[in-house]
């Protein structure tokens, strides 16, 4: 109690700004870190380090002291190789906020209404889909990764491109605007592991792909299950799923037809940590 008396009476505006700081550090790293296999990985390395430094500050274990000081420097300069990913995330996200002011997302109603009459004729046929909807994040690395279409979007061309056994129904189409710019398209699979912690626990390649998507994105993907027809819809690492037509036709009308432009702070905090607000959008009726 002495020792905390002794700092608080010296606390001042820089120290509590410092504080402050690095509250705001380690509220990000989690944030990002939320929902992944990162984070199992970080609670067993403090759990560890925790360890090791109890053991190593008894005095009755000199030799077991002298490894635990000199193996600790290794561990820490492992930590960017095993979070790698993350870091990699973090950095993109940040470098994704741009400017202050969000860009708005460019949608057409039509469309919206050809992209919900085609999912819901394929959810009736249990037709396996993956369409992923660009926003503001360039998606031309996975474009190129599939067949160029540069077609305009109408429920007959979705239809046709995931009819069982054709050449196009393995992978994504990718739709930009009014436009699908590639089909049978190689998607990143989630890592979260937030999937097997779900009811639906037989998920697919096509929700993994899905999931992971909206990970490292702002793209919105929506996936119609082979096996029972459902559909699903994901953006920033969060899933809702057992949707109807007009449900899915009001999420997507939210994401690219905003009623209204967000404050350009507000907007730069929500791309830079845009889990705050998939949280809220993963609640909305």
């Amino acid at each position: 109690m002495d020792y905390l008396i002794f700092i608080f009476e010296r606390l001042d505006w820089f120290g509590v700004i410092d504080i402050l700081l690095v509250t705001v550090i380690f509220f990000a790293i989690l944030l990002v870190l939320r929902d992944t296999q990162a984070a199992v990985l970080l609670r067993g390395g403090l759990f560890l380090i925790a360890l090791l430094g109890i053991l190593a500050s008894l005095e009755v274990l000199p030799a077991f002291s002298w490894l635990v000081s000199n193996a600790l420097p290794a561990l820490f300069l492992a930590i960017p190789v095993i979070f790698a990913p993350e870091i990699r995330r973090a950095l993109e996200r940040i470098g994704r906020t741009g400017s202050i002011v969000a860009r708005r997302s460019r949608g057409n109603g039509d469309v919206i209404d050809d992209l919900v009459s085609a999912v819901t004729r394929l959810a009736d046929r249990k037709h396996g889909a993956l369409i992923v909807l660009q926003r503001s994040d360039n998606m031309r690395d996975y474009v190129e990764t599939g067949v160029a279409l540069n077609a305009h979007v109408t429920p007959e061309l979705l239809l046709q491109i995931f009819y069982p056994n054709t050449p196009l129904h393995d992978g994504a189409v990718i739709i930009k605007g009014d436009y699908a710019l590639a089909a049978s398209c190689v998607m990143p699979l989630s890592s979260s592991g937030s999937l097997t912690s779900t009811p639906e626990r037989m998920m697919g390649l096509r929700h993994r792909a899905a999931l992971g998507t909206s990970e490292v994105g702002d793209a919105v993907a929506v996936v119609v299950s082979e096996e029972t027809g459902a559909i699903t819809i994901t953006h920033r690492g969060r899933m809702i799923s057992n949707l109807t037509g007009e449900r899915l036709k009001t999420i997507l009308r939210t994401f690219f037809q905003p009623a209204r432009e967000k404050n350009p702070f507000s907007a730069f905090f929500s791309r830079l940590f845009p889990d705050s607000e998939s949280s809220r959008w993963e609640g909305s009726p």
